[in-house]
């Protein structure tokens, strides 16, 4: 599909299109490392953070490059995923004008973003079985098609844990004229294919992903936009320069060369997930255990505020979804590690036997 930079730039807000991004010590020079740095004013004791960060990390960039096989250029890193959706919002969604749309039960930030950036939130809720309410979708873009910017999938989604049927989101891929924005957060856990693999025939599909699940390192806040190199350039515009840290960055950045450590780690989360919805399937108060193409299992309970009290009575903590649309009595268990589970496991036998 063929779109033009100005036709990605029309979406933008007016006011980012004028913008000039804030020009950093860090971004005018890019040069040695060796060199007696008098342009930034900061501390000349090295210790090392006396120096300002890179805006855009390019160890980092060059990383994700690499493994995601997207161009550095369609890659933006920010303070987390959190951060690149508000941008997102500010740099394309006019405050108490437009609109984006979202399909509950899923991430509650999207609605809080929302809110925050005074941007009308529709929610158009899943349909029975979790699936995507497509002709609600179909007659929200038809009934305004300039102001409903965004459309917002998460995809492994959290917390049902099912990916969305790659038809259906390029249906809409294929007659919306805003931007698709697919949260990737849980991918890696996933047999369905990421939608990096098709974002040059998308180029108004932005997709985000995370260092927090997978890749172990939810306390550096990092999160990934994969986009047009358009849509980089106005996200850009609006970013803080300085907001990923130097150690974030480092730490980053190290996780990244332990690829086969991250892989591994993955292959014995999704070993364990299976072990864990066989196991839990058998318990009389489990009613149903979702499929699930996350790091987590989403399971339906007798009366799930009691199965919640009695598990963290004994030293082990799950979430409660039941407030959430269609998950009544859920509880959201995250996969942990061999002996975690287990650990739980003995807990909901015991629950069972009294």
């Amino acid at each position: 599909m063929s779109v033009s930079v100005n036709e990605i730039q029309a979406l933008a807000r007016e006011n980012v299109k004028r913008l000039s991004p804030y020009s950093s010590a860090r971004d005018e020079f890019k040069g040695i490392q060796d060199h007696v740095f008098l342009d930034a004013n900061e501390s000349p004791y090295a210790n090392g953070f006396n120096r300002y960060p890179q805006p855009q990390p390019p160890q980092l960039l060059d990383q994700l490059s690499s493994i995601r096989k997207v161009a550095t250029e369609q890659i933006l890193i920010g303070n987390g995923s959190d951060e690149i959706l508000d941008l997102l919002y500010r740099a394309f969604c006019e405050p108490g004008k437009d609109s984006v749309v979202y399909m509950p039960p899923t991430y509650g930030m999207y609605k809080v973003l929302a809110g925050i950036n005074n941007v009308k939130a529709k929610e158009l809720p899943l349909q029975a079985g979790f699936r995507l309410p497509m002709q609600e979708i179909t007659r929200a873009v038809e009934e305004d098609p300039k102001g409903l910017k965004m459309l917002l999938f998460c995809s492994p989604n959290n917390p049902t844990g099912h990916s969305f049927p790659a038809k259906e989101i390029e249906k809409i891929l294929e007659v919306f004229p805003g931007l698709v924005v697919i949260d990737e957060a849980y991918i890696d856990f996933s047999s369905q294919a990421s939608w990096l693999e098709r974002l040059s025939e998308f180029p108004r599909l932005v997709v985000t992903q995370t260092f927090s699940k997978a890749w172990g390192m939810a306390g550096l806040r990092l999160g990934i936009a994969y986009a047009h190199p358009e849509i980089i350039s106005l996200l850009k515009r609006i970013k803080p320069p300085y907001n990923i840290d130097s150690l974030s960055q480092l730490q980053g950045s190290e996780q990244l060369e332990s690829w086969d450590e991250i892989q591994r780690q993955v292959s014995e989360v999704l070993q364990e997930r299976s072990v864990l919805a066989q196991a839990l399937a058998q318990f009389s108060f489990v009613e149903e255990v979702f499929p699930t193409d996350a790091n987590f299992l989403l399971i339906r309970v007798d009366d799930a505020q009691r199965r919640y009290d009695e598990l963290l009575a004994r030293g082990v903590v799950v979430r409660n979804r039941s407030k959430e649309h269609g998950c009544e009595n859920c509880l959201r268990i995250t996969v942990g590690t061999p002996s975690e589970n287990k650990q739980l496991l003995d807990m909901l036998n015991q629950m069972q036997s009294t």
